[in-house]
């Protein structure tokens, strides 16, 4: 066994038998969820590097690690994973040696990357060609009141 998800609330113990689970609501599935609001195939949960990883299938209510939504997410041991409205923890051991995630690096992303409010290029967009200045980082803007914050933090 490689894991298990504990149901939060209780319930039985699901083993994580495989390296790649999909988890959803088809009887297919290697972890069926047969509760209505859990999607066809939901998201999938993957061990790489030692680490368990998970990411949402295009799921109608999502996925939440530790009360964030997010589209992937590595999953520490202990930490709480929401699908839909279903909170189950993940236990595993992770492998002596494994290098941390670059995702739970803490210096990995910028703030502003964190916040939501800067779009993280593929560093292969960054380093395009030499001579060329580096593309400019696209932000997403609500309102001026917006504008004035974030030329606030940037001085």
């Amino acid at each position: 066994m490689l894991g298990q998800l504990v149901p939060c609330g209780g319930g039985d113990v699901i083993p994580l038998q495989a390296k790649k689970l999909l988890v959803g609501r088809r009887s297919h599935c290697d972890i069926k969820l047969d509760f209505p609001n859990v999607s066809s195939h939901h998201c999938e949960l993957e061990l790489r590097d030692g680490y368990w990883f998970v990411r949402d299938l295009g799921s109608s209510n999502g996925v939440k690690v530790n009360g964030e939504r997010c589209e992937d997410s590595v999953l520490m041991p202990g930490d709480e994973i929401g699908i839909a409205k279903h909170s189950f923890r993940i236990e595993y051991a992770v492998d002596v040696g494994a290098n941390l995630p670059e995702s739970e690096n803490p210096f990995a992303r910028s703030l502003m990357e964190k916040a939501g409010l800067e779009v993280r290029r593929p560093q292969a967009d960054a380093a395009a060609e030499p001579g060329k200045p580096a593309p400019k980082k696209q932000t997403r803007r609500v309102s001026s009141e917006d504008d004035f914050i974030m030329d606030w933090l940037k001085d």
